[in-house]
């Protein structure tokens, strides 16, 4: 069952000692699983968009479930990395454009979709490329455990190397357009043609790297045109890099916005006859505060450490693999000391309430990539692991949770 999204995120705290030798505040009552607004899988998610737009392109075997959607003989899906729906509102003079937009968003309704558990590039990605959601196509996290190796693996990176056709077997709704005789083609930096990513999530008719994203936008045009029936994809990067680095409140993030903004508009002035443009994102983003309040360090945490043999996914939407036989264990620690900032679960609870995918959708290969316990933030805070994750400790914009800010993604339309 999902629910409405909460108000933003808030500073909850931690206001009163424990006895000496403790690092932690009184454990409040944990956050009920219940509580966790779930991504609308089968009928408004990004695992719910190509499939949707292929199907209006005839392409059998896929299924329009976004129903506010109108089908068009070209479609083009403008993917902005880390453009969320609350973000993107909050900035109309940054985006005048795209703001314009905003009261046609899915199909005239006006309403964002969203992006899929964990709200992270990797996952949303392989959600918009297969139509599948997390627990399907096995991309559950920006670091999971490769149960055959016992390894975590970087999902974005893809580090260590793990043979990719194995690890996503199904085929891309690209693929699936290409074999039905759509003109399928994706524009994106030339430096994502070769990644083991673009394979298992984005694979299928043509690639054309472009560096600049004048040239994509130009470009993502005439592949439009290059078909009686098309569907392109083109992607920029360089706002989720600004936020991540300088946070969202940065002028350098709002510079990026603006670019984006004019971006989305030269494609959308060079959209052939009968084309729709659909804008879109893989997450939104929250910013941080730096105190230890709001960032708490796993590697100096020893109630947070106990029994744990792994710490996987990020900040936000922590993966935690326990050692042989403290399961059990792990997730009473977890869920007492973060309780009221996190929706703690074990990784059957999370499977069981939605996060990866509505009911019977997790595939058995993904099973013990998941971790025993999961932990998605609830408030603007952190499980840093400073020593294991210098870099990503460091991040000032974050995202992988449940909450509206990081979920929910705009799906602006123009028609020509």
């Amino acid at each position: 069952m999902s629910h409405p999204y909460p108000p933003a995120a808030h500073d909850r705290g931690r206001s009163v000692p424990t006895p000496a030798g403790s690092s932690h505040w009184d454990h409040p009552e944990p956050l009920a699983l219940d509580t966790a607004p779930l991504p609308e899988y089968g009928s408004g998610s990004l695992a719910d968009l190509l499939p949707t737009l292929a199907a209006g392109l005839g392409v059998p075997g896929t299924t329009a479930t976004i129903t506010e959607l109108t089908p068009a003989d070209r479609v083009c899906v403008f993917l902005i990395d880390g453009l969320g729906w609350e973000q993107l509102r909050a900035h109309p003079d940054e985006a005048p454009f795209l703001t314009s937009l905003l009261p046609g968003s899915r199909g005239g309704t006006g309403r964002p979709l969203t992006a899929g558990y964990p709200a992270t590039t990797a996952t949303s990605l392989a959600s918009v490329g297969t139509g599948l959601p997390p627990g399907a196509h096995g991309l559950p996290g920006y670091t999971v455990r490769n149960p055959a190796t016992g390894e975590l693996m970087n999902q974005l990176r893809w580090q260590p190397y793990t043979d990719p056709r194995p690890w996503q077997p199904y085929p891309t709704i690209f693929q699936l357009a290409h074999e039905a005789g759509v003109h399928a083609a994706q524009v994106s930096s030339p430096a994502f043609e070769h990644t083991p990513l673009t394979k298992v999530a984005l694979s299928g008719g043509s690639f054309h790297g472009r560096l600049t994203g004048e040239d994509r936008m130009d470009l993502a045009a005439e592949q439009l045109a290059a078909g009686d029936r098309s569907l392109v994809y083109t992607y920029y990067a360089e706002l989720d890099g600004a936020g991540h680095r300088y946070g969202v409140a940065s002028d350098t993030w709002r510079g990026q916005l603006m670019c984006v903004d004019r971006l989305a508009q030269r494609l959308a002035e060079q959209l052939p006859p009968r084309s729709a443009l659909y804008v879109t994102a893989d997450h939104g983003m929250v910013d941080v505060p730096f105190d230890e309040q709001h960032r708490i360090d796993f590697d100096e945490d020893w109630e947070l450490r106990a029994g744990v043999a792994l710490l996987g996914g990020e900040g936000r939407a922590r993966h935690v693999y326990a050692v042989p036989g403290a399961q059990d264990d792990v997730l009473t620690v977890w869920r007492e000391v973060l309780g009221e900032q996190f929706w703690v679960a074990s990784r059957d609870e999370a499977i069981e309430a939605g996060w990866f995918g509505p009911p019977g959708a997790c595939d058995e290969r993904v099973y013990a990539r998941i971790g025993d316990v999961v932990a998605a933030a609830h408030d603007d805070v952190l499980i840093i692991a400073s020593e294991r994750e210098p870099k990503e400790s460091a991040l000032v914009g974050n995202h992988g949770s449940m909450t509206p800010a990081e979920q929910l993604v705009p799906l602006l339309e123009v028609r020509s």
